[in-house]
């Protein structure tokens, strides 16, 4: 039929409307499009395009832009089957059933929702009701829109969404949502959830849905509100918990971190504590020594020269020197240890120290270990006490030695090295000299390396060491203004290294003292001052074997006593440390008195702490040549 009848059809209430493409070519389309102008908003009509094979209406312009305005179209190439057509058309009908029915429960609503309109366009929450629909199989597919408040339209940004679907109106919408409104509009329930809805511009709503009409609907009203705000606000402030939870882990661990340094400052300072208190052990107790000592060294010493005793007797007598004199030299191990043996620091030759020393060194460890000797060329000389570097060569090589049961290679070496600012020794930044000695042996664990310098502690068995020999080492070097190190590894041998300060000065030419003729001696009264009967009795004893007259005083006091009623004495040999007076102040008085008067202060510290520099001083234990040399020199 012609478009003037096809638009009387329609006004009449058609369902669809079937169009031919040879129609839209020739016809005047512009009733038609007055007629869809003036359907309401609601309305979608749909129509049923014939086309031919290829098309052919892009060659119409204007039929081109009227099928723009239509809309709801559907096209059908011809030729086609009746039951297409068919199929079409029932799908078109359905469809404008459907639209049918909207309007009419919109117009229910309206009219029974009259009075409560102005609420609904008042309230900020957002209101709207939507209806399930189904697709051809009878299965949910989408909701159309029947209400809406002002509201909706505000927070979702959708203009005008009744008579339309869900799906149309937001494309991108997820299913989760489609899937708690279907709860709804099937089987009745009601929920209340928050949600995210990106496809609304990343949103989240607080939701509460309910089933809305009667019970045999399918709608469902939706009451929601924007919570972006406060969800971003809740997200802030998780972030904030979350920044405040990690600051605190941080602050737990680094105040964790200080409570374990302080925790190992503290147990350093108690082992410095330990070690000061021992070092002042020590020293009073190796004090003690050298006066039992006294004693004993003389008397053998006596008993030595003059030959007393079978050839048993006299071995026995040198057995009990040779145990007086490794005393000795425990006591100096213990004096070396706290710091209270005197140091003559001087400019030392180190390789002709240790070529001097290796014969000796040798023969100690014995012939299953093999010595090699490596010094650097041109070797300056070290600041250190000869004596002392000789006996922390022995320390070191008896170690070694025992390290190696079966045997192996023994090196000391010497070299010159530099050290800078924070250098891993904590040395002073200079030159030193590096001695070093190690052996292939068994090798040392971590704990046993970090418990070595410590006094008395040794991996010997009972009898077989001190646990003196590393702790007087590395008190050596710490007095000396170097350093010492160890590196070990179980199987792998130990390496100990000493840094000695290299010497600003060259070696002096030592002179040989001569021997002293004891007979020629010149000879005298002498007063011996000492608190100790021992070893006042020791001393007046080899006195008066070099042929002086000996007086005796326990004390200053009764020294000066003496010294007022005898008026020829010209030695006084004193004791440093007594109760009341000390030998140094006895010293003065006397001086003060007899300006002439030669004296001798003999000390079993064997340090100068308390002695005036201009007192010559003589260390116990001595035998009786030390101190006959010693008098030999006032």
């Amino acid at each position: 039929m012609a478009l003037p009848e096809l638009v009387a059809g329609l006004e009449r209430g058609a369902g669809f409307a079937l169009l031919t493409e040879e129609g839209l070519r020739t016809a005047n389309l512009q009733p038609l499009a007055r007629w869809l102008n003036g359907q309401e908003e609601w309305s979608d009509f749909p129509f049923i395009l014939l086309t031919q094979r290829g098309g052919g209406l892009e060659r119409n312009p204007s039929a081109t832009r009227f099928l723009d305005t239509l809309g709801n179209v559907t096209f059908l190439e011809r030729p086609f089957h009746p039951t297409t057509l068919v199929s079409l058309a029932q799908s078109a009908l359905r469809g404008r059933r459907r639209q049918y029915e909207a309007r009419s429960r919109l117009e229910d609503l309206h009219q029974g929702a009259a009075k409560y309109r102005s609420l609904f366009d008042s309230i900020e929450a957002g209101f709207c009701i939507i209806e399930m629909v189904f697709d051809d199989a009878g299965a949910p597919a989408d909701y159309m829109f029947l209400e809406a408040n002002p509201a909706f339209e505000r927070q979702t940004g959708l203009r005008s969404p009744v008579g339309h679907s869900m799906r149309s109106l937001v494309p991108g919408h997820e299913q989760h949502w489609f899937d708690m409104y279907g709860r709804v509009a099937l089987n009745g329930e009601s929920v209340r959830f928050e949600e995210h809805a990106e496809a609304l511009g990343d949103i989240w709503y607080d939701v509460y849905a309910f089933k809305a009409g009667d019970p045999s609907s399918h709608q469902v009203a939706v009451l929601f509100n924007d919570i972006s705000e406060r969800r971003r606000m809740e997200m802030a402030l998780r972030q904030s918990e979350d920044g405040l939870r990690r600051l605190n882990e941080t602050l737990e661990e680094r105040v964790g971190e200080r409570t374990r340094e302080l925790e190992k400052a503290q147990d350093a300072l108690r082992q410095s504590q330990k070690l000061e208190s021992m070092g002042q052990l020590t020293g009073g107790v190796a004090h003690d020594f050298n006066n039992l000592l006294t004693p004993i060294v003389g008397s053998l010493d006596l008993l030595h020269r003059r030959g007393i005793g079978t050839e048993r007797e006299q071995r026995l007598i040198e057995g009990a020197m040779q145990s007086a004199d490794r005393a000795k030299t425990l006591v100096q191990r213990l004096l070396a240890f706290a710091r209270r043996q005197p140091l003559q620091a001087t400019a030392i030759d180190i390789d002709l120290l240790v070529r001097d020393l290796a014969d000796l060194i040798a023969s100690t460890c014995g012939p299953r270990v093999k010595l090699d000797i490596a010094i650097g060329p041109d070797l300056p000389p070290a600041k250190a006490d000869g004596n002392q570097i000789e006996m922390a060569l022995l320390n070191l090589a008896v170690n070694a030695r025992d390290a190696m049961p079966d045997g192996g290679i023994l090196t000391i070496s010497a070299a010159l090295d530099t050290m800078g600012e924070n250098n891993p020794n904590r040395l002073q930044s200079g030159d030193y000299i590096r001695l070093g000695v190690a052996d292939t042996g068994t090798g040392m664990d971590k704990q046993t390396i970090a418990k070595a310098i410590e006094p008395f502690f040794t991996t010997k068995g009972i009898g077989q060491g001190t646990g003196l020999g590393l702790s007087m080492v590395h008190g050596l070097a710490a007095q000396l203004g170097g350093g010492l190190s160890i590196n070990s590894a179980l199987g792998e041998g130990t390496t100990i290294n000493l840094w000695l300060p290299v010497s600003a000065v060259l070696p002096e030419q030592v002179v040989a003292m001569p021997e002293l003729d004891i007979g020629h001696m010149s000879r005298g009264k002498v007063l011996v001052v000492d608190d100790e009967d021992l070893v006042r009795a020791s001393t007046a004893h080899m006195l008066g074997e070099l042929g002086y007259s000996v007086f005796e005083a326990r004390s200053a006091e009764d020294a000066l006593n003496m010294l007022s009623d005898i008026c020829d004495i010209d030695l006084l040999v004193t004791d440093h440390l007594m109760p009341g007076i000390t030998g140094t102040d006895l010293a003065e008085q006397v001086r003060a008195i007899k300006p002439d008067m030669r004296v001798l202060v003999v000390s079993g510290y064997a340090e100068g702490k308390g002695i005036s520099p201009d007192l010559p001083r003589l260390t116990k234990p001595f035998k009786q040549n030390d101190l006959a040399t010693s008098l030999a020199l006032l």
